[in-house]
């Protein structure tokens, strides 16, 4: 295999990134809200993508998660362009996602949340259910199991049968993870998963990161606790004002100039 000029391997894109983000533009009538971004999720590994308030962050991953169409550029998933891709087409191909606040159904407990993550890799139909035929039954038995697997490794079990309103706020983030990996996906976006959590939760959180890696995952989150966002990511996206300004390791980033004066200088003045 060749060597790039940095003295690296070199390869191929499309084989060593599952994620690919070119040129991507959305405009809120004369509001530019993400300008001209890219960048490459090598599968695997944490991206991160940070900034101020109001630098697109959010607007990015509903772009990536398909809530967005993009004004101009393209999304590339496994080499494959999924630009304009409605969510549920996205998570049948590997993409889930969680969100800044925890969206779980309220009128149904822990488990039965996990379950309805599962729906969109079961194979009965309509009249299977409304019969009660074997092939529903026997799913419907695979799917509890498995969503009460995924609350035990995420840590909930104890708590499968309550409601999102009895659990603790970081109870409920890991029930709404369970559920997303209930869907079977190679890429899980997090829109800030340790926000409004104590230190010790937040501390929790990035072991949980670790062990998703390990499962053989690939993470992109939005994070504002500078200190798990060093701490979990192998590469981060900084943007201002809609714009990439850095990307890079942990140690370049938090090294950039422009970053310690668009985020990290005013994090620390704080």
């Amino acid at each position: 295999m060749s060597l790039s000029p940095d003295g690296g391997k070199s390869s191929d894109a499309a084989s060593s990134s599952i994620l690919e983000v070119r040129g991507l533009t959305r405009r809120f009538g004369g509001l530019v809200a993400v300008s001209d971004v890219s960048f490459a999720v090598p599968r695997n590994t944490v991206m991160s993508v940070v900034g101020p308030n109001g630098a697109g962050k959010t607007t990015l991953f509903n772009l990536i998660s398909g809530a967005l169409a993009p004004n101009k550029g393209d999304i590339l998933f496994d080499g494959r362009s999924v630009t304009g891709w409605a969510p549920n087409r996205l998570t049948q191909l590997g993409i889930a996602r969680t969100f800044q606040n925890a969206r779980l159904f309220p009128h149904l407990n822990a488990v039965e949340n996990v379950m309805v993550g599962r729906s969109c890799r079961t194979r009965a139909q309509v009249w299977d259910s409304l019969f009660a035929l074997p092939r529903h039954r026997a799913e419907q038995r695979e799917t509890r199991d498995r969503a009460e697997a995924l609350l035990d490794w995420v840590g909930v079990r104890a708590n499968r049968y309550r409601l999102p309103s009895e659990l603790p706020y970081g109870d409920q983030r890991r029930v709404e993870i369970a559920r997303a990996l209930a869907t079977d996906p190679r890429m899980l976006i997090l829109d800030e998963p340790t926000q409004g959590m104590v230190a010790q939760e937040a501390h929790d959180v990035v072991h949980l990161i670790g062990r998703l890696v390990e499962r053989g995952l690939t993470l992109l989150l939005i994070e504002h606790n500078m200190n798990v966002v060093m701490s979990v990511s192998d590469r981060i996206v900084v943007l201002e004002f809609g714009c990439k300004i850095a990307e890079g390791t942990p140690a370049v980033v938090r090294a950039d100039p422009k970053v310690i004066t668009a985020y990290l200088g005013a994090e620390e003045d704080a």
